[in-house]
């Protein structure tokens, strides 16, 4: 049997003797990790109507996440549980909530996921997505602000507005008059726990 040649094996151990601090330099710097903080965000929802109609959604879920720390490389989802919403009147919830307008038993959640990040100015992104109500889904754009002075913290905000007869909502409320534009207004706070800053052109 052959044993190894020194000359290879010596060549090998200088290869990971000289690779490793490269590989501890990359892993070390880690990628930018943001938080949306709840208690300072929010998802609002609104028609004009008659008498008021408005609410928020009382639970919901977004993620931030980047894999380098270049911004076009970033993702946002959010997901809102329909059946959350709150508009201070259980009869405007229920009807809300009924096959009528939201159907949250057919389709529970309203989502918003990315699909690209475009900066727009030295510290604003277009943040391009698929907005989808009632299993219907549309392309929406939110706008992502980032302090890139202070200590890593941002906001993301925007309407995704809809015409709600052409989600299949065509009932009314009885005794109210409403619109049929219906918004759904993100405005969440994000603050970067761990890793880099972002890069910006």
């Amino acid at each position: 049997m052959k044993t190894p040649n020194n000359n290879i094996l010596l060549r090998v151990v200088l290869l990971c003797f000289l690779f490793s601090p490269l590989v501890e330099a990359q892993s070390s710097k880690g990628v930018p990790v943001y938080q949306i903080t709840p208690v300072q965000s929010k998802i609002d929802f609104s028609v004009k109507a008659s008498i008021a109609l408005e609410g928020t959604f009382e639970k919901w879920n977004a993620t931030l996440t980047f894999t380098s720390d270049d911004v076009s490389t970033g993702v946002l989802d959010v997901k809102i549980e329909a059946d959350s919403v709150n508009t201070g009147s259980h009869m405007k919830d229920d009807k809300l909530t009924s096959k009528d307008f939201f159907d949250v038993k057919k389709d529970p959640y309203i989502t918003f996921h990315s699909t690209k990040f475009v900066q727009t100015a030295p510290n604003t992104i277009n943040v391009q997505g698929t907005f989808t109500i009632r299993g219907v889904s549309k392309p929406e754009t939110l706008a992502l602000v980032t302090d890139r002075e202070g200590p890593g913290t941002g906001k993301i905000n925007g309407t995704m507005a809809f015409d709600r007869k052409e989600y299949g909502m065509d009932s009314g409320i009885p005794f109210i008059k409403i619109a049929d534009r219906v918004e759904v207004t993100v405005d969440l706070k994000a603050k970067r726990t761990s890793g880099p800053p972002l890069l910006f052109k």
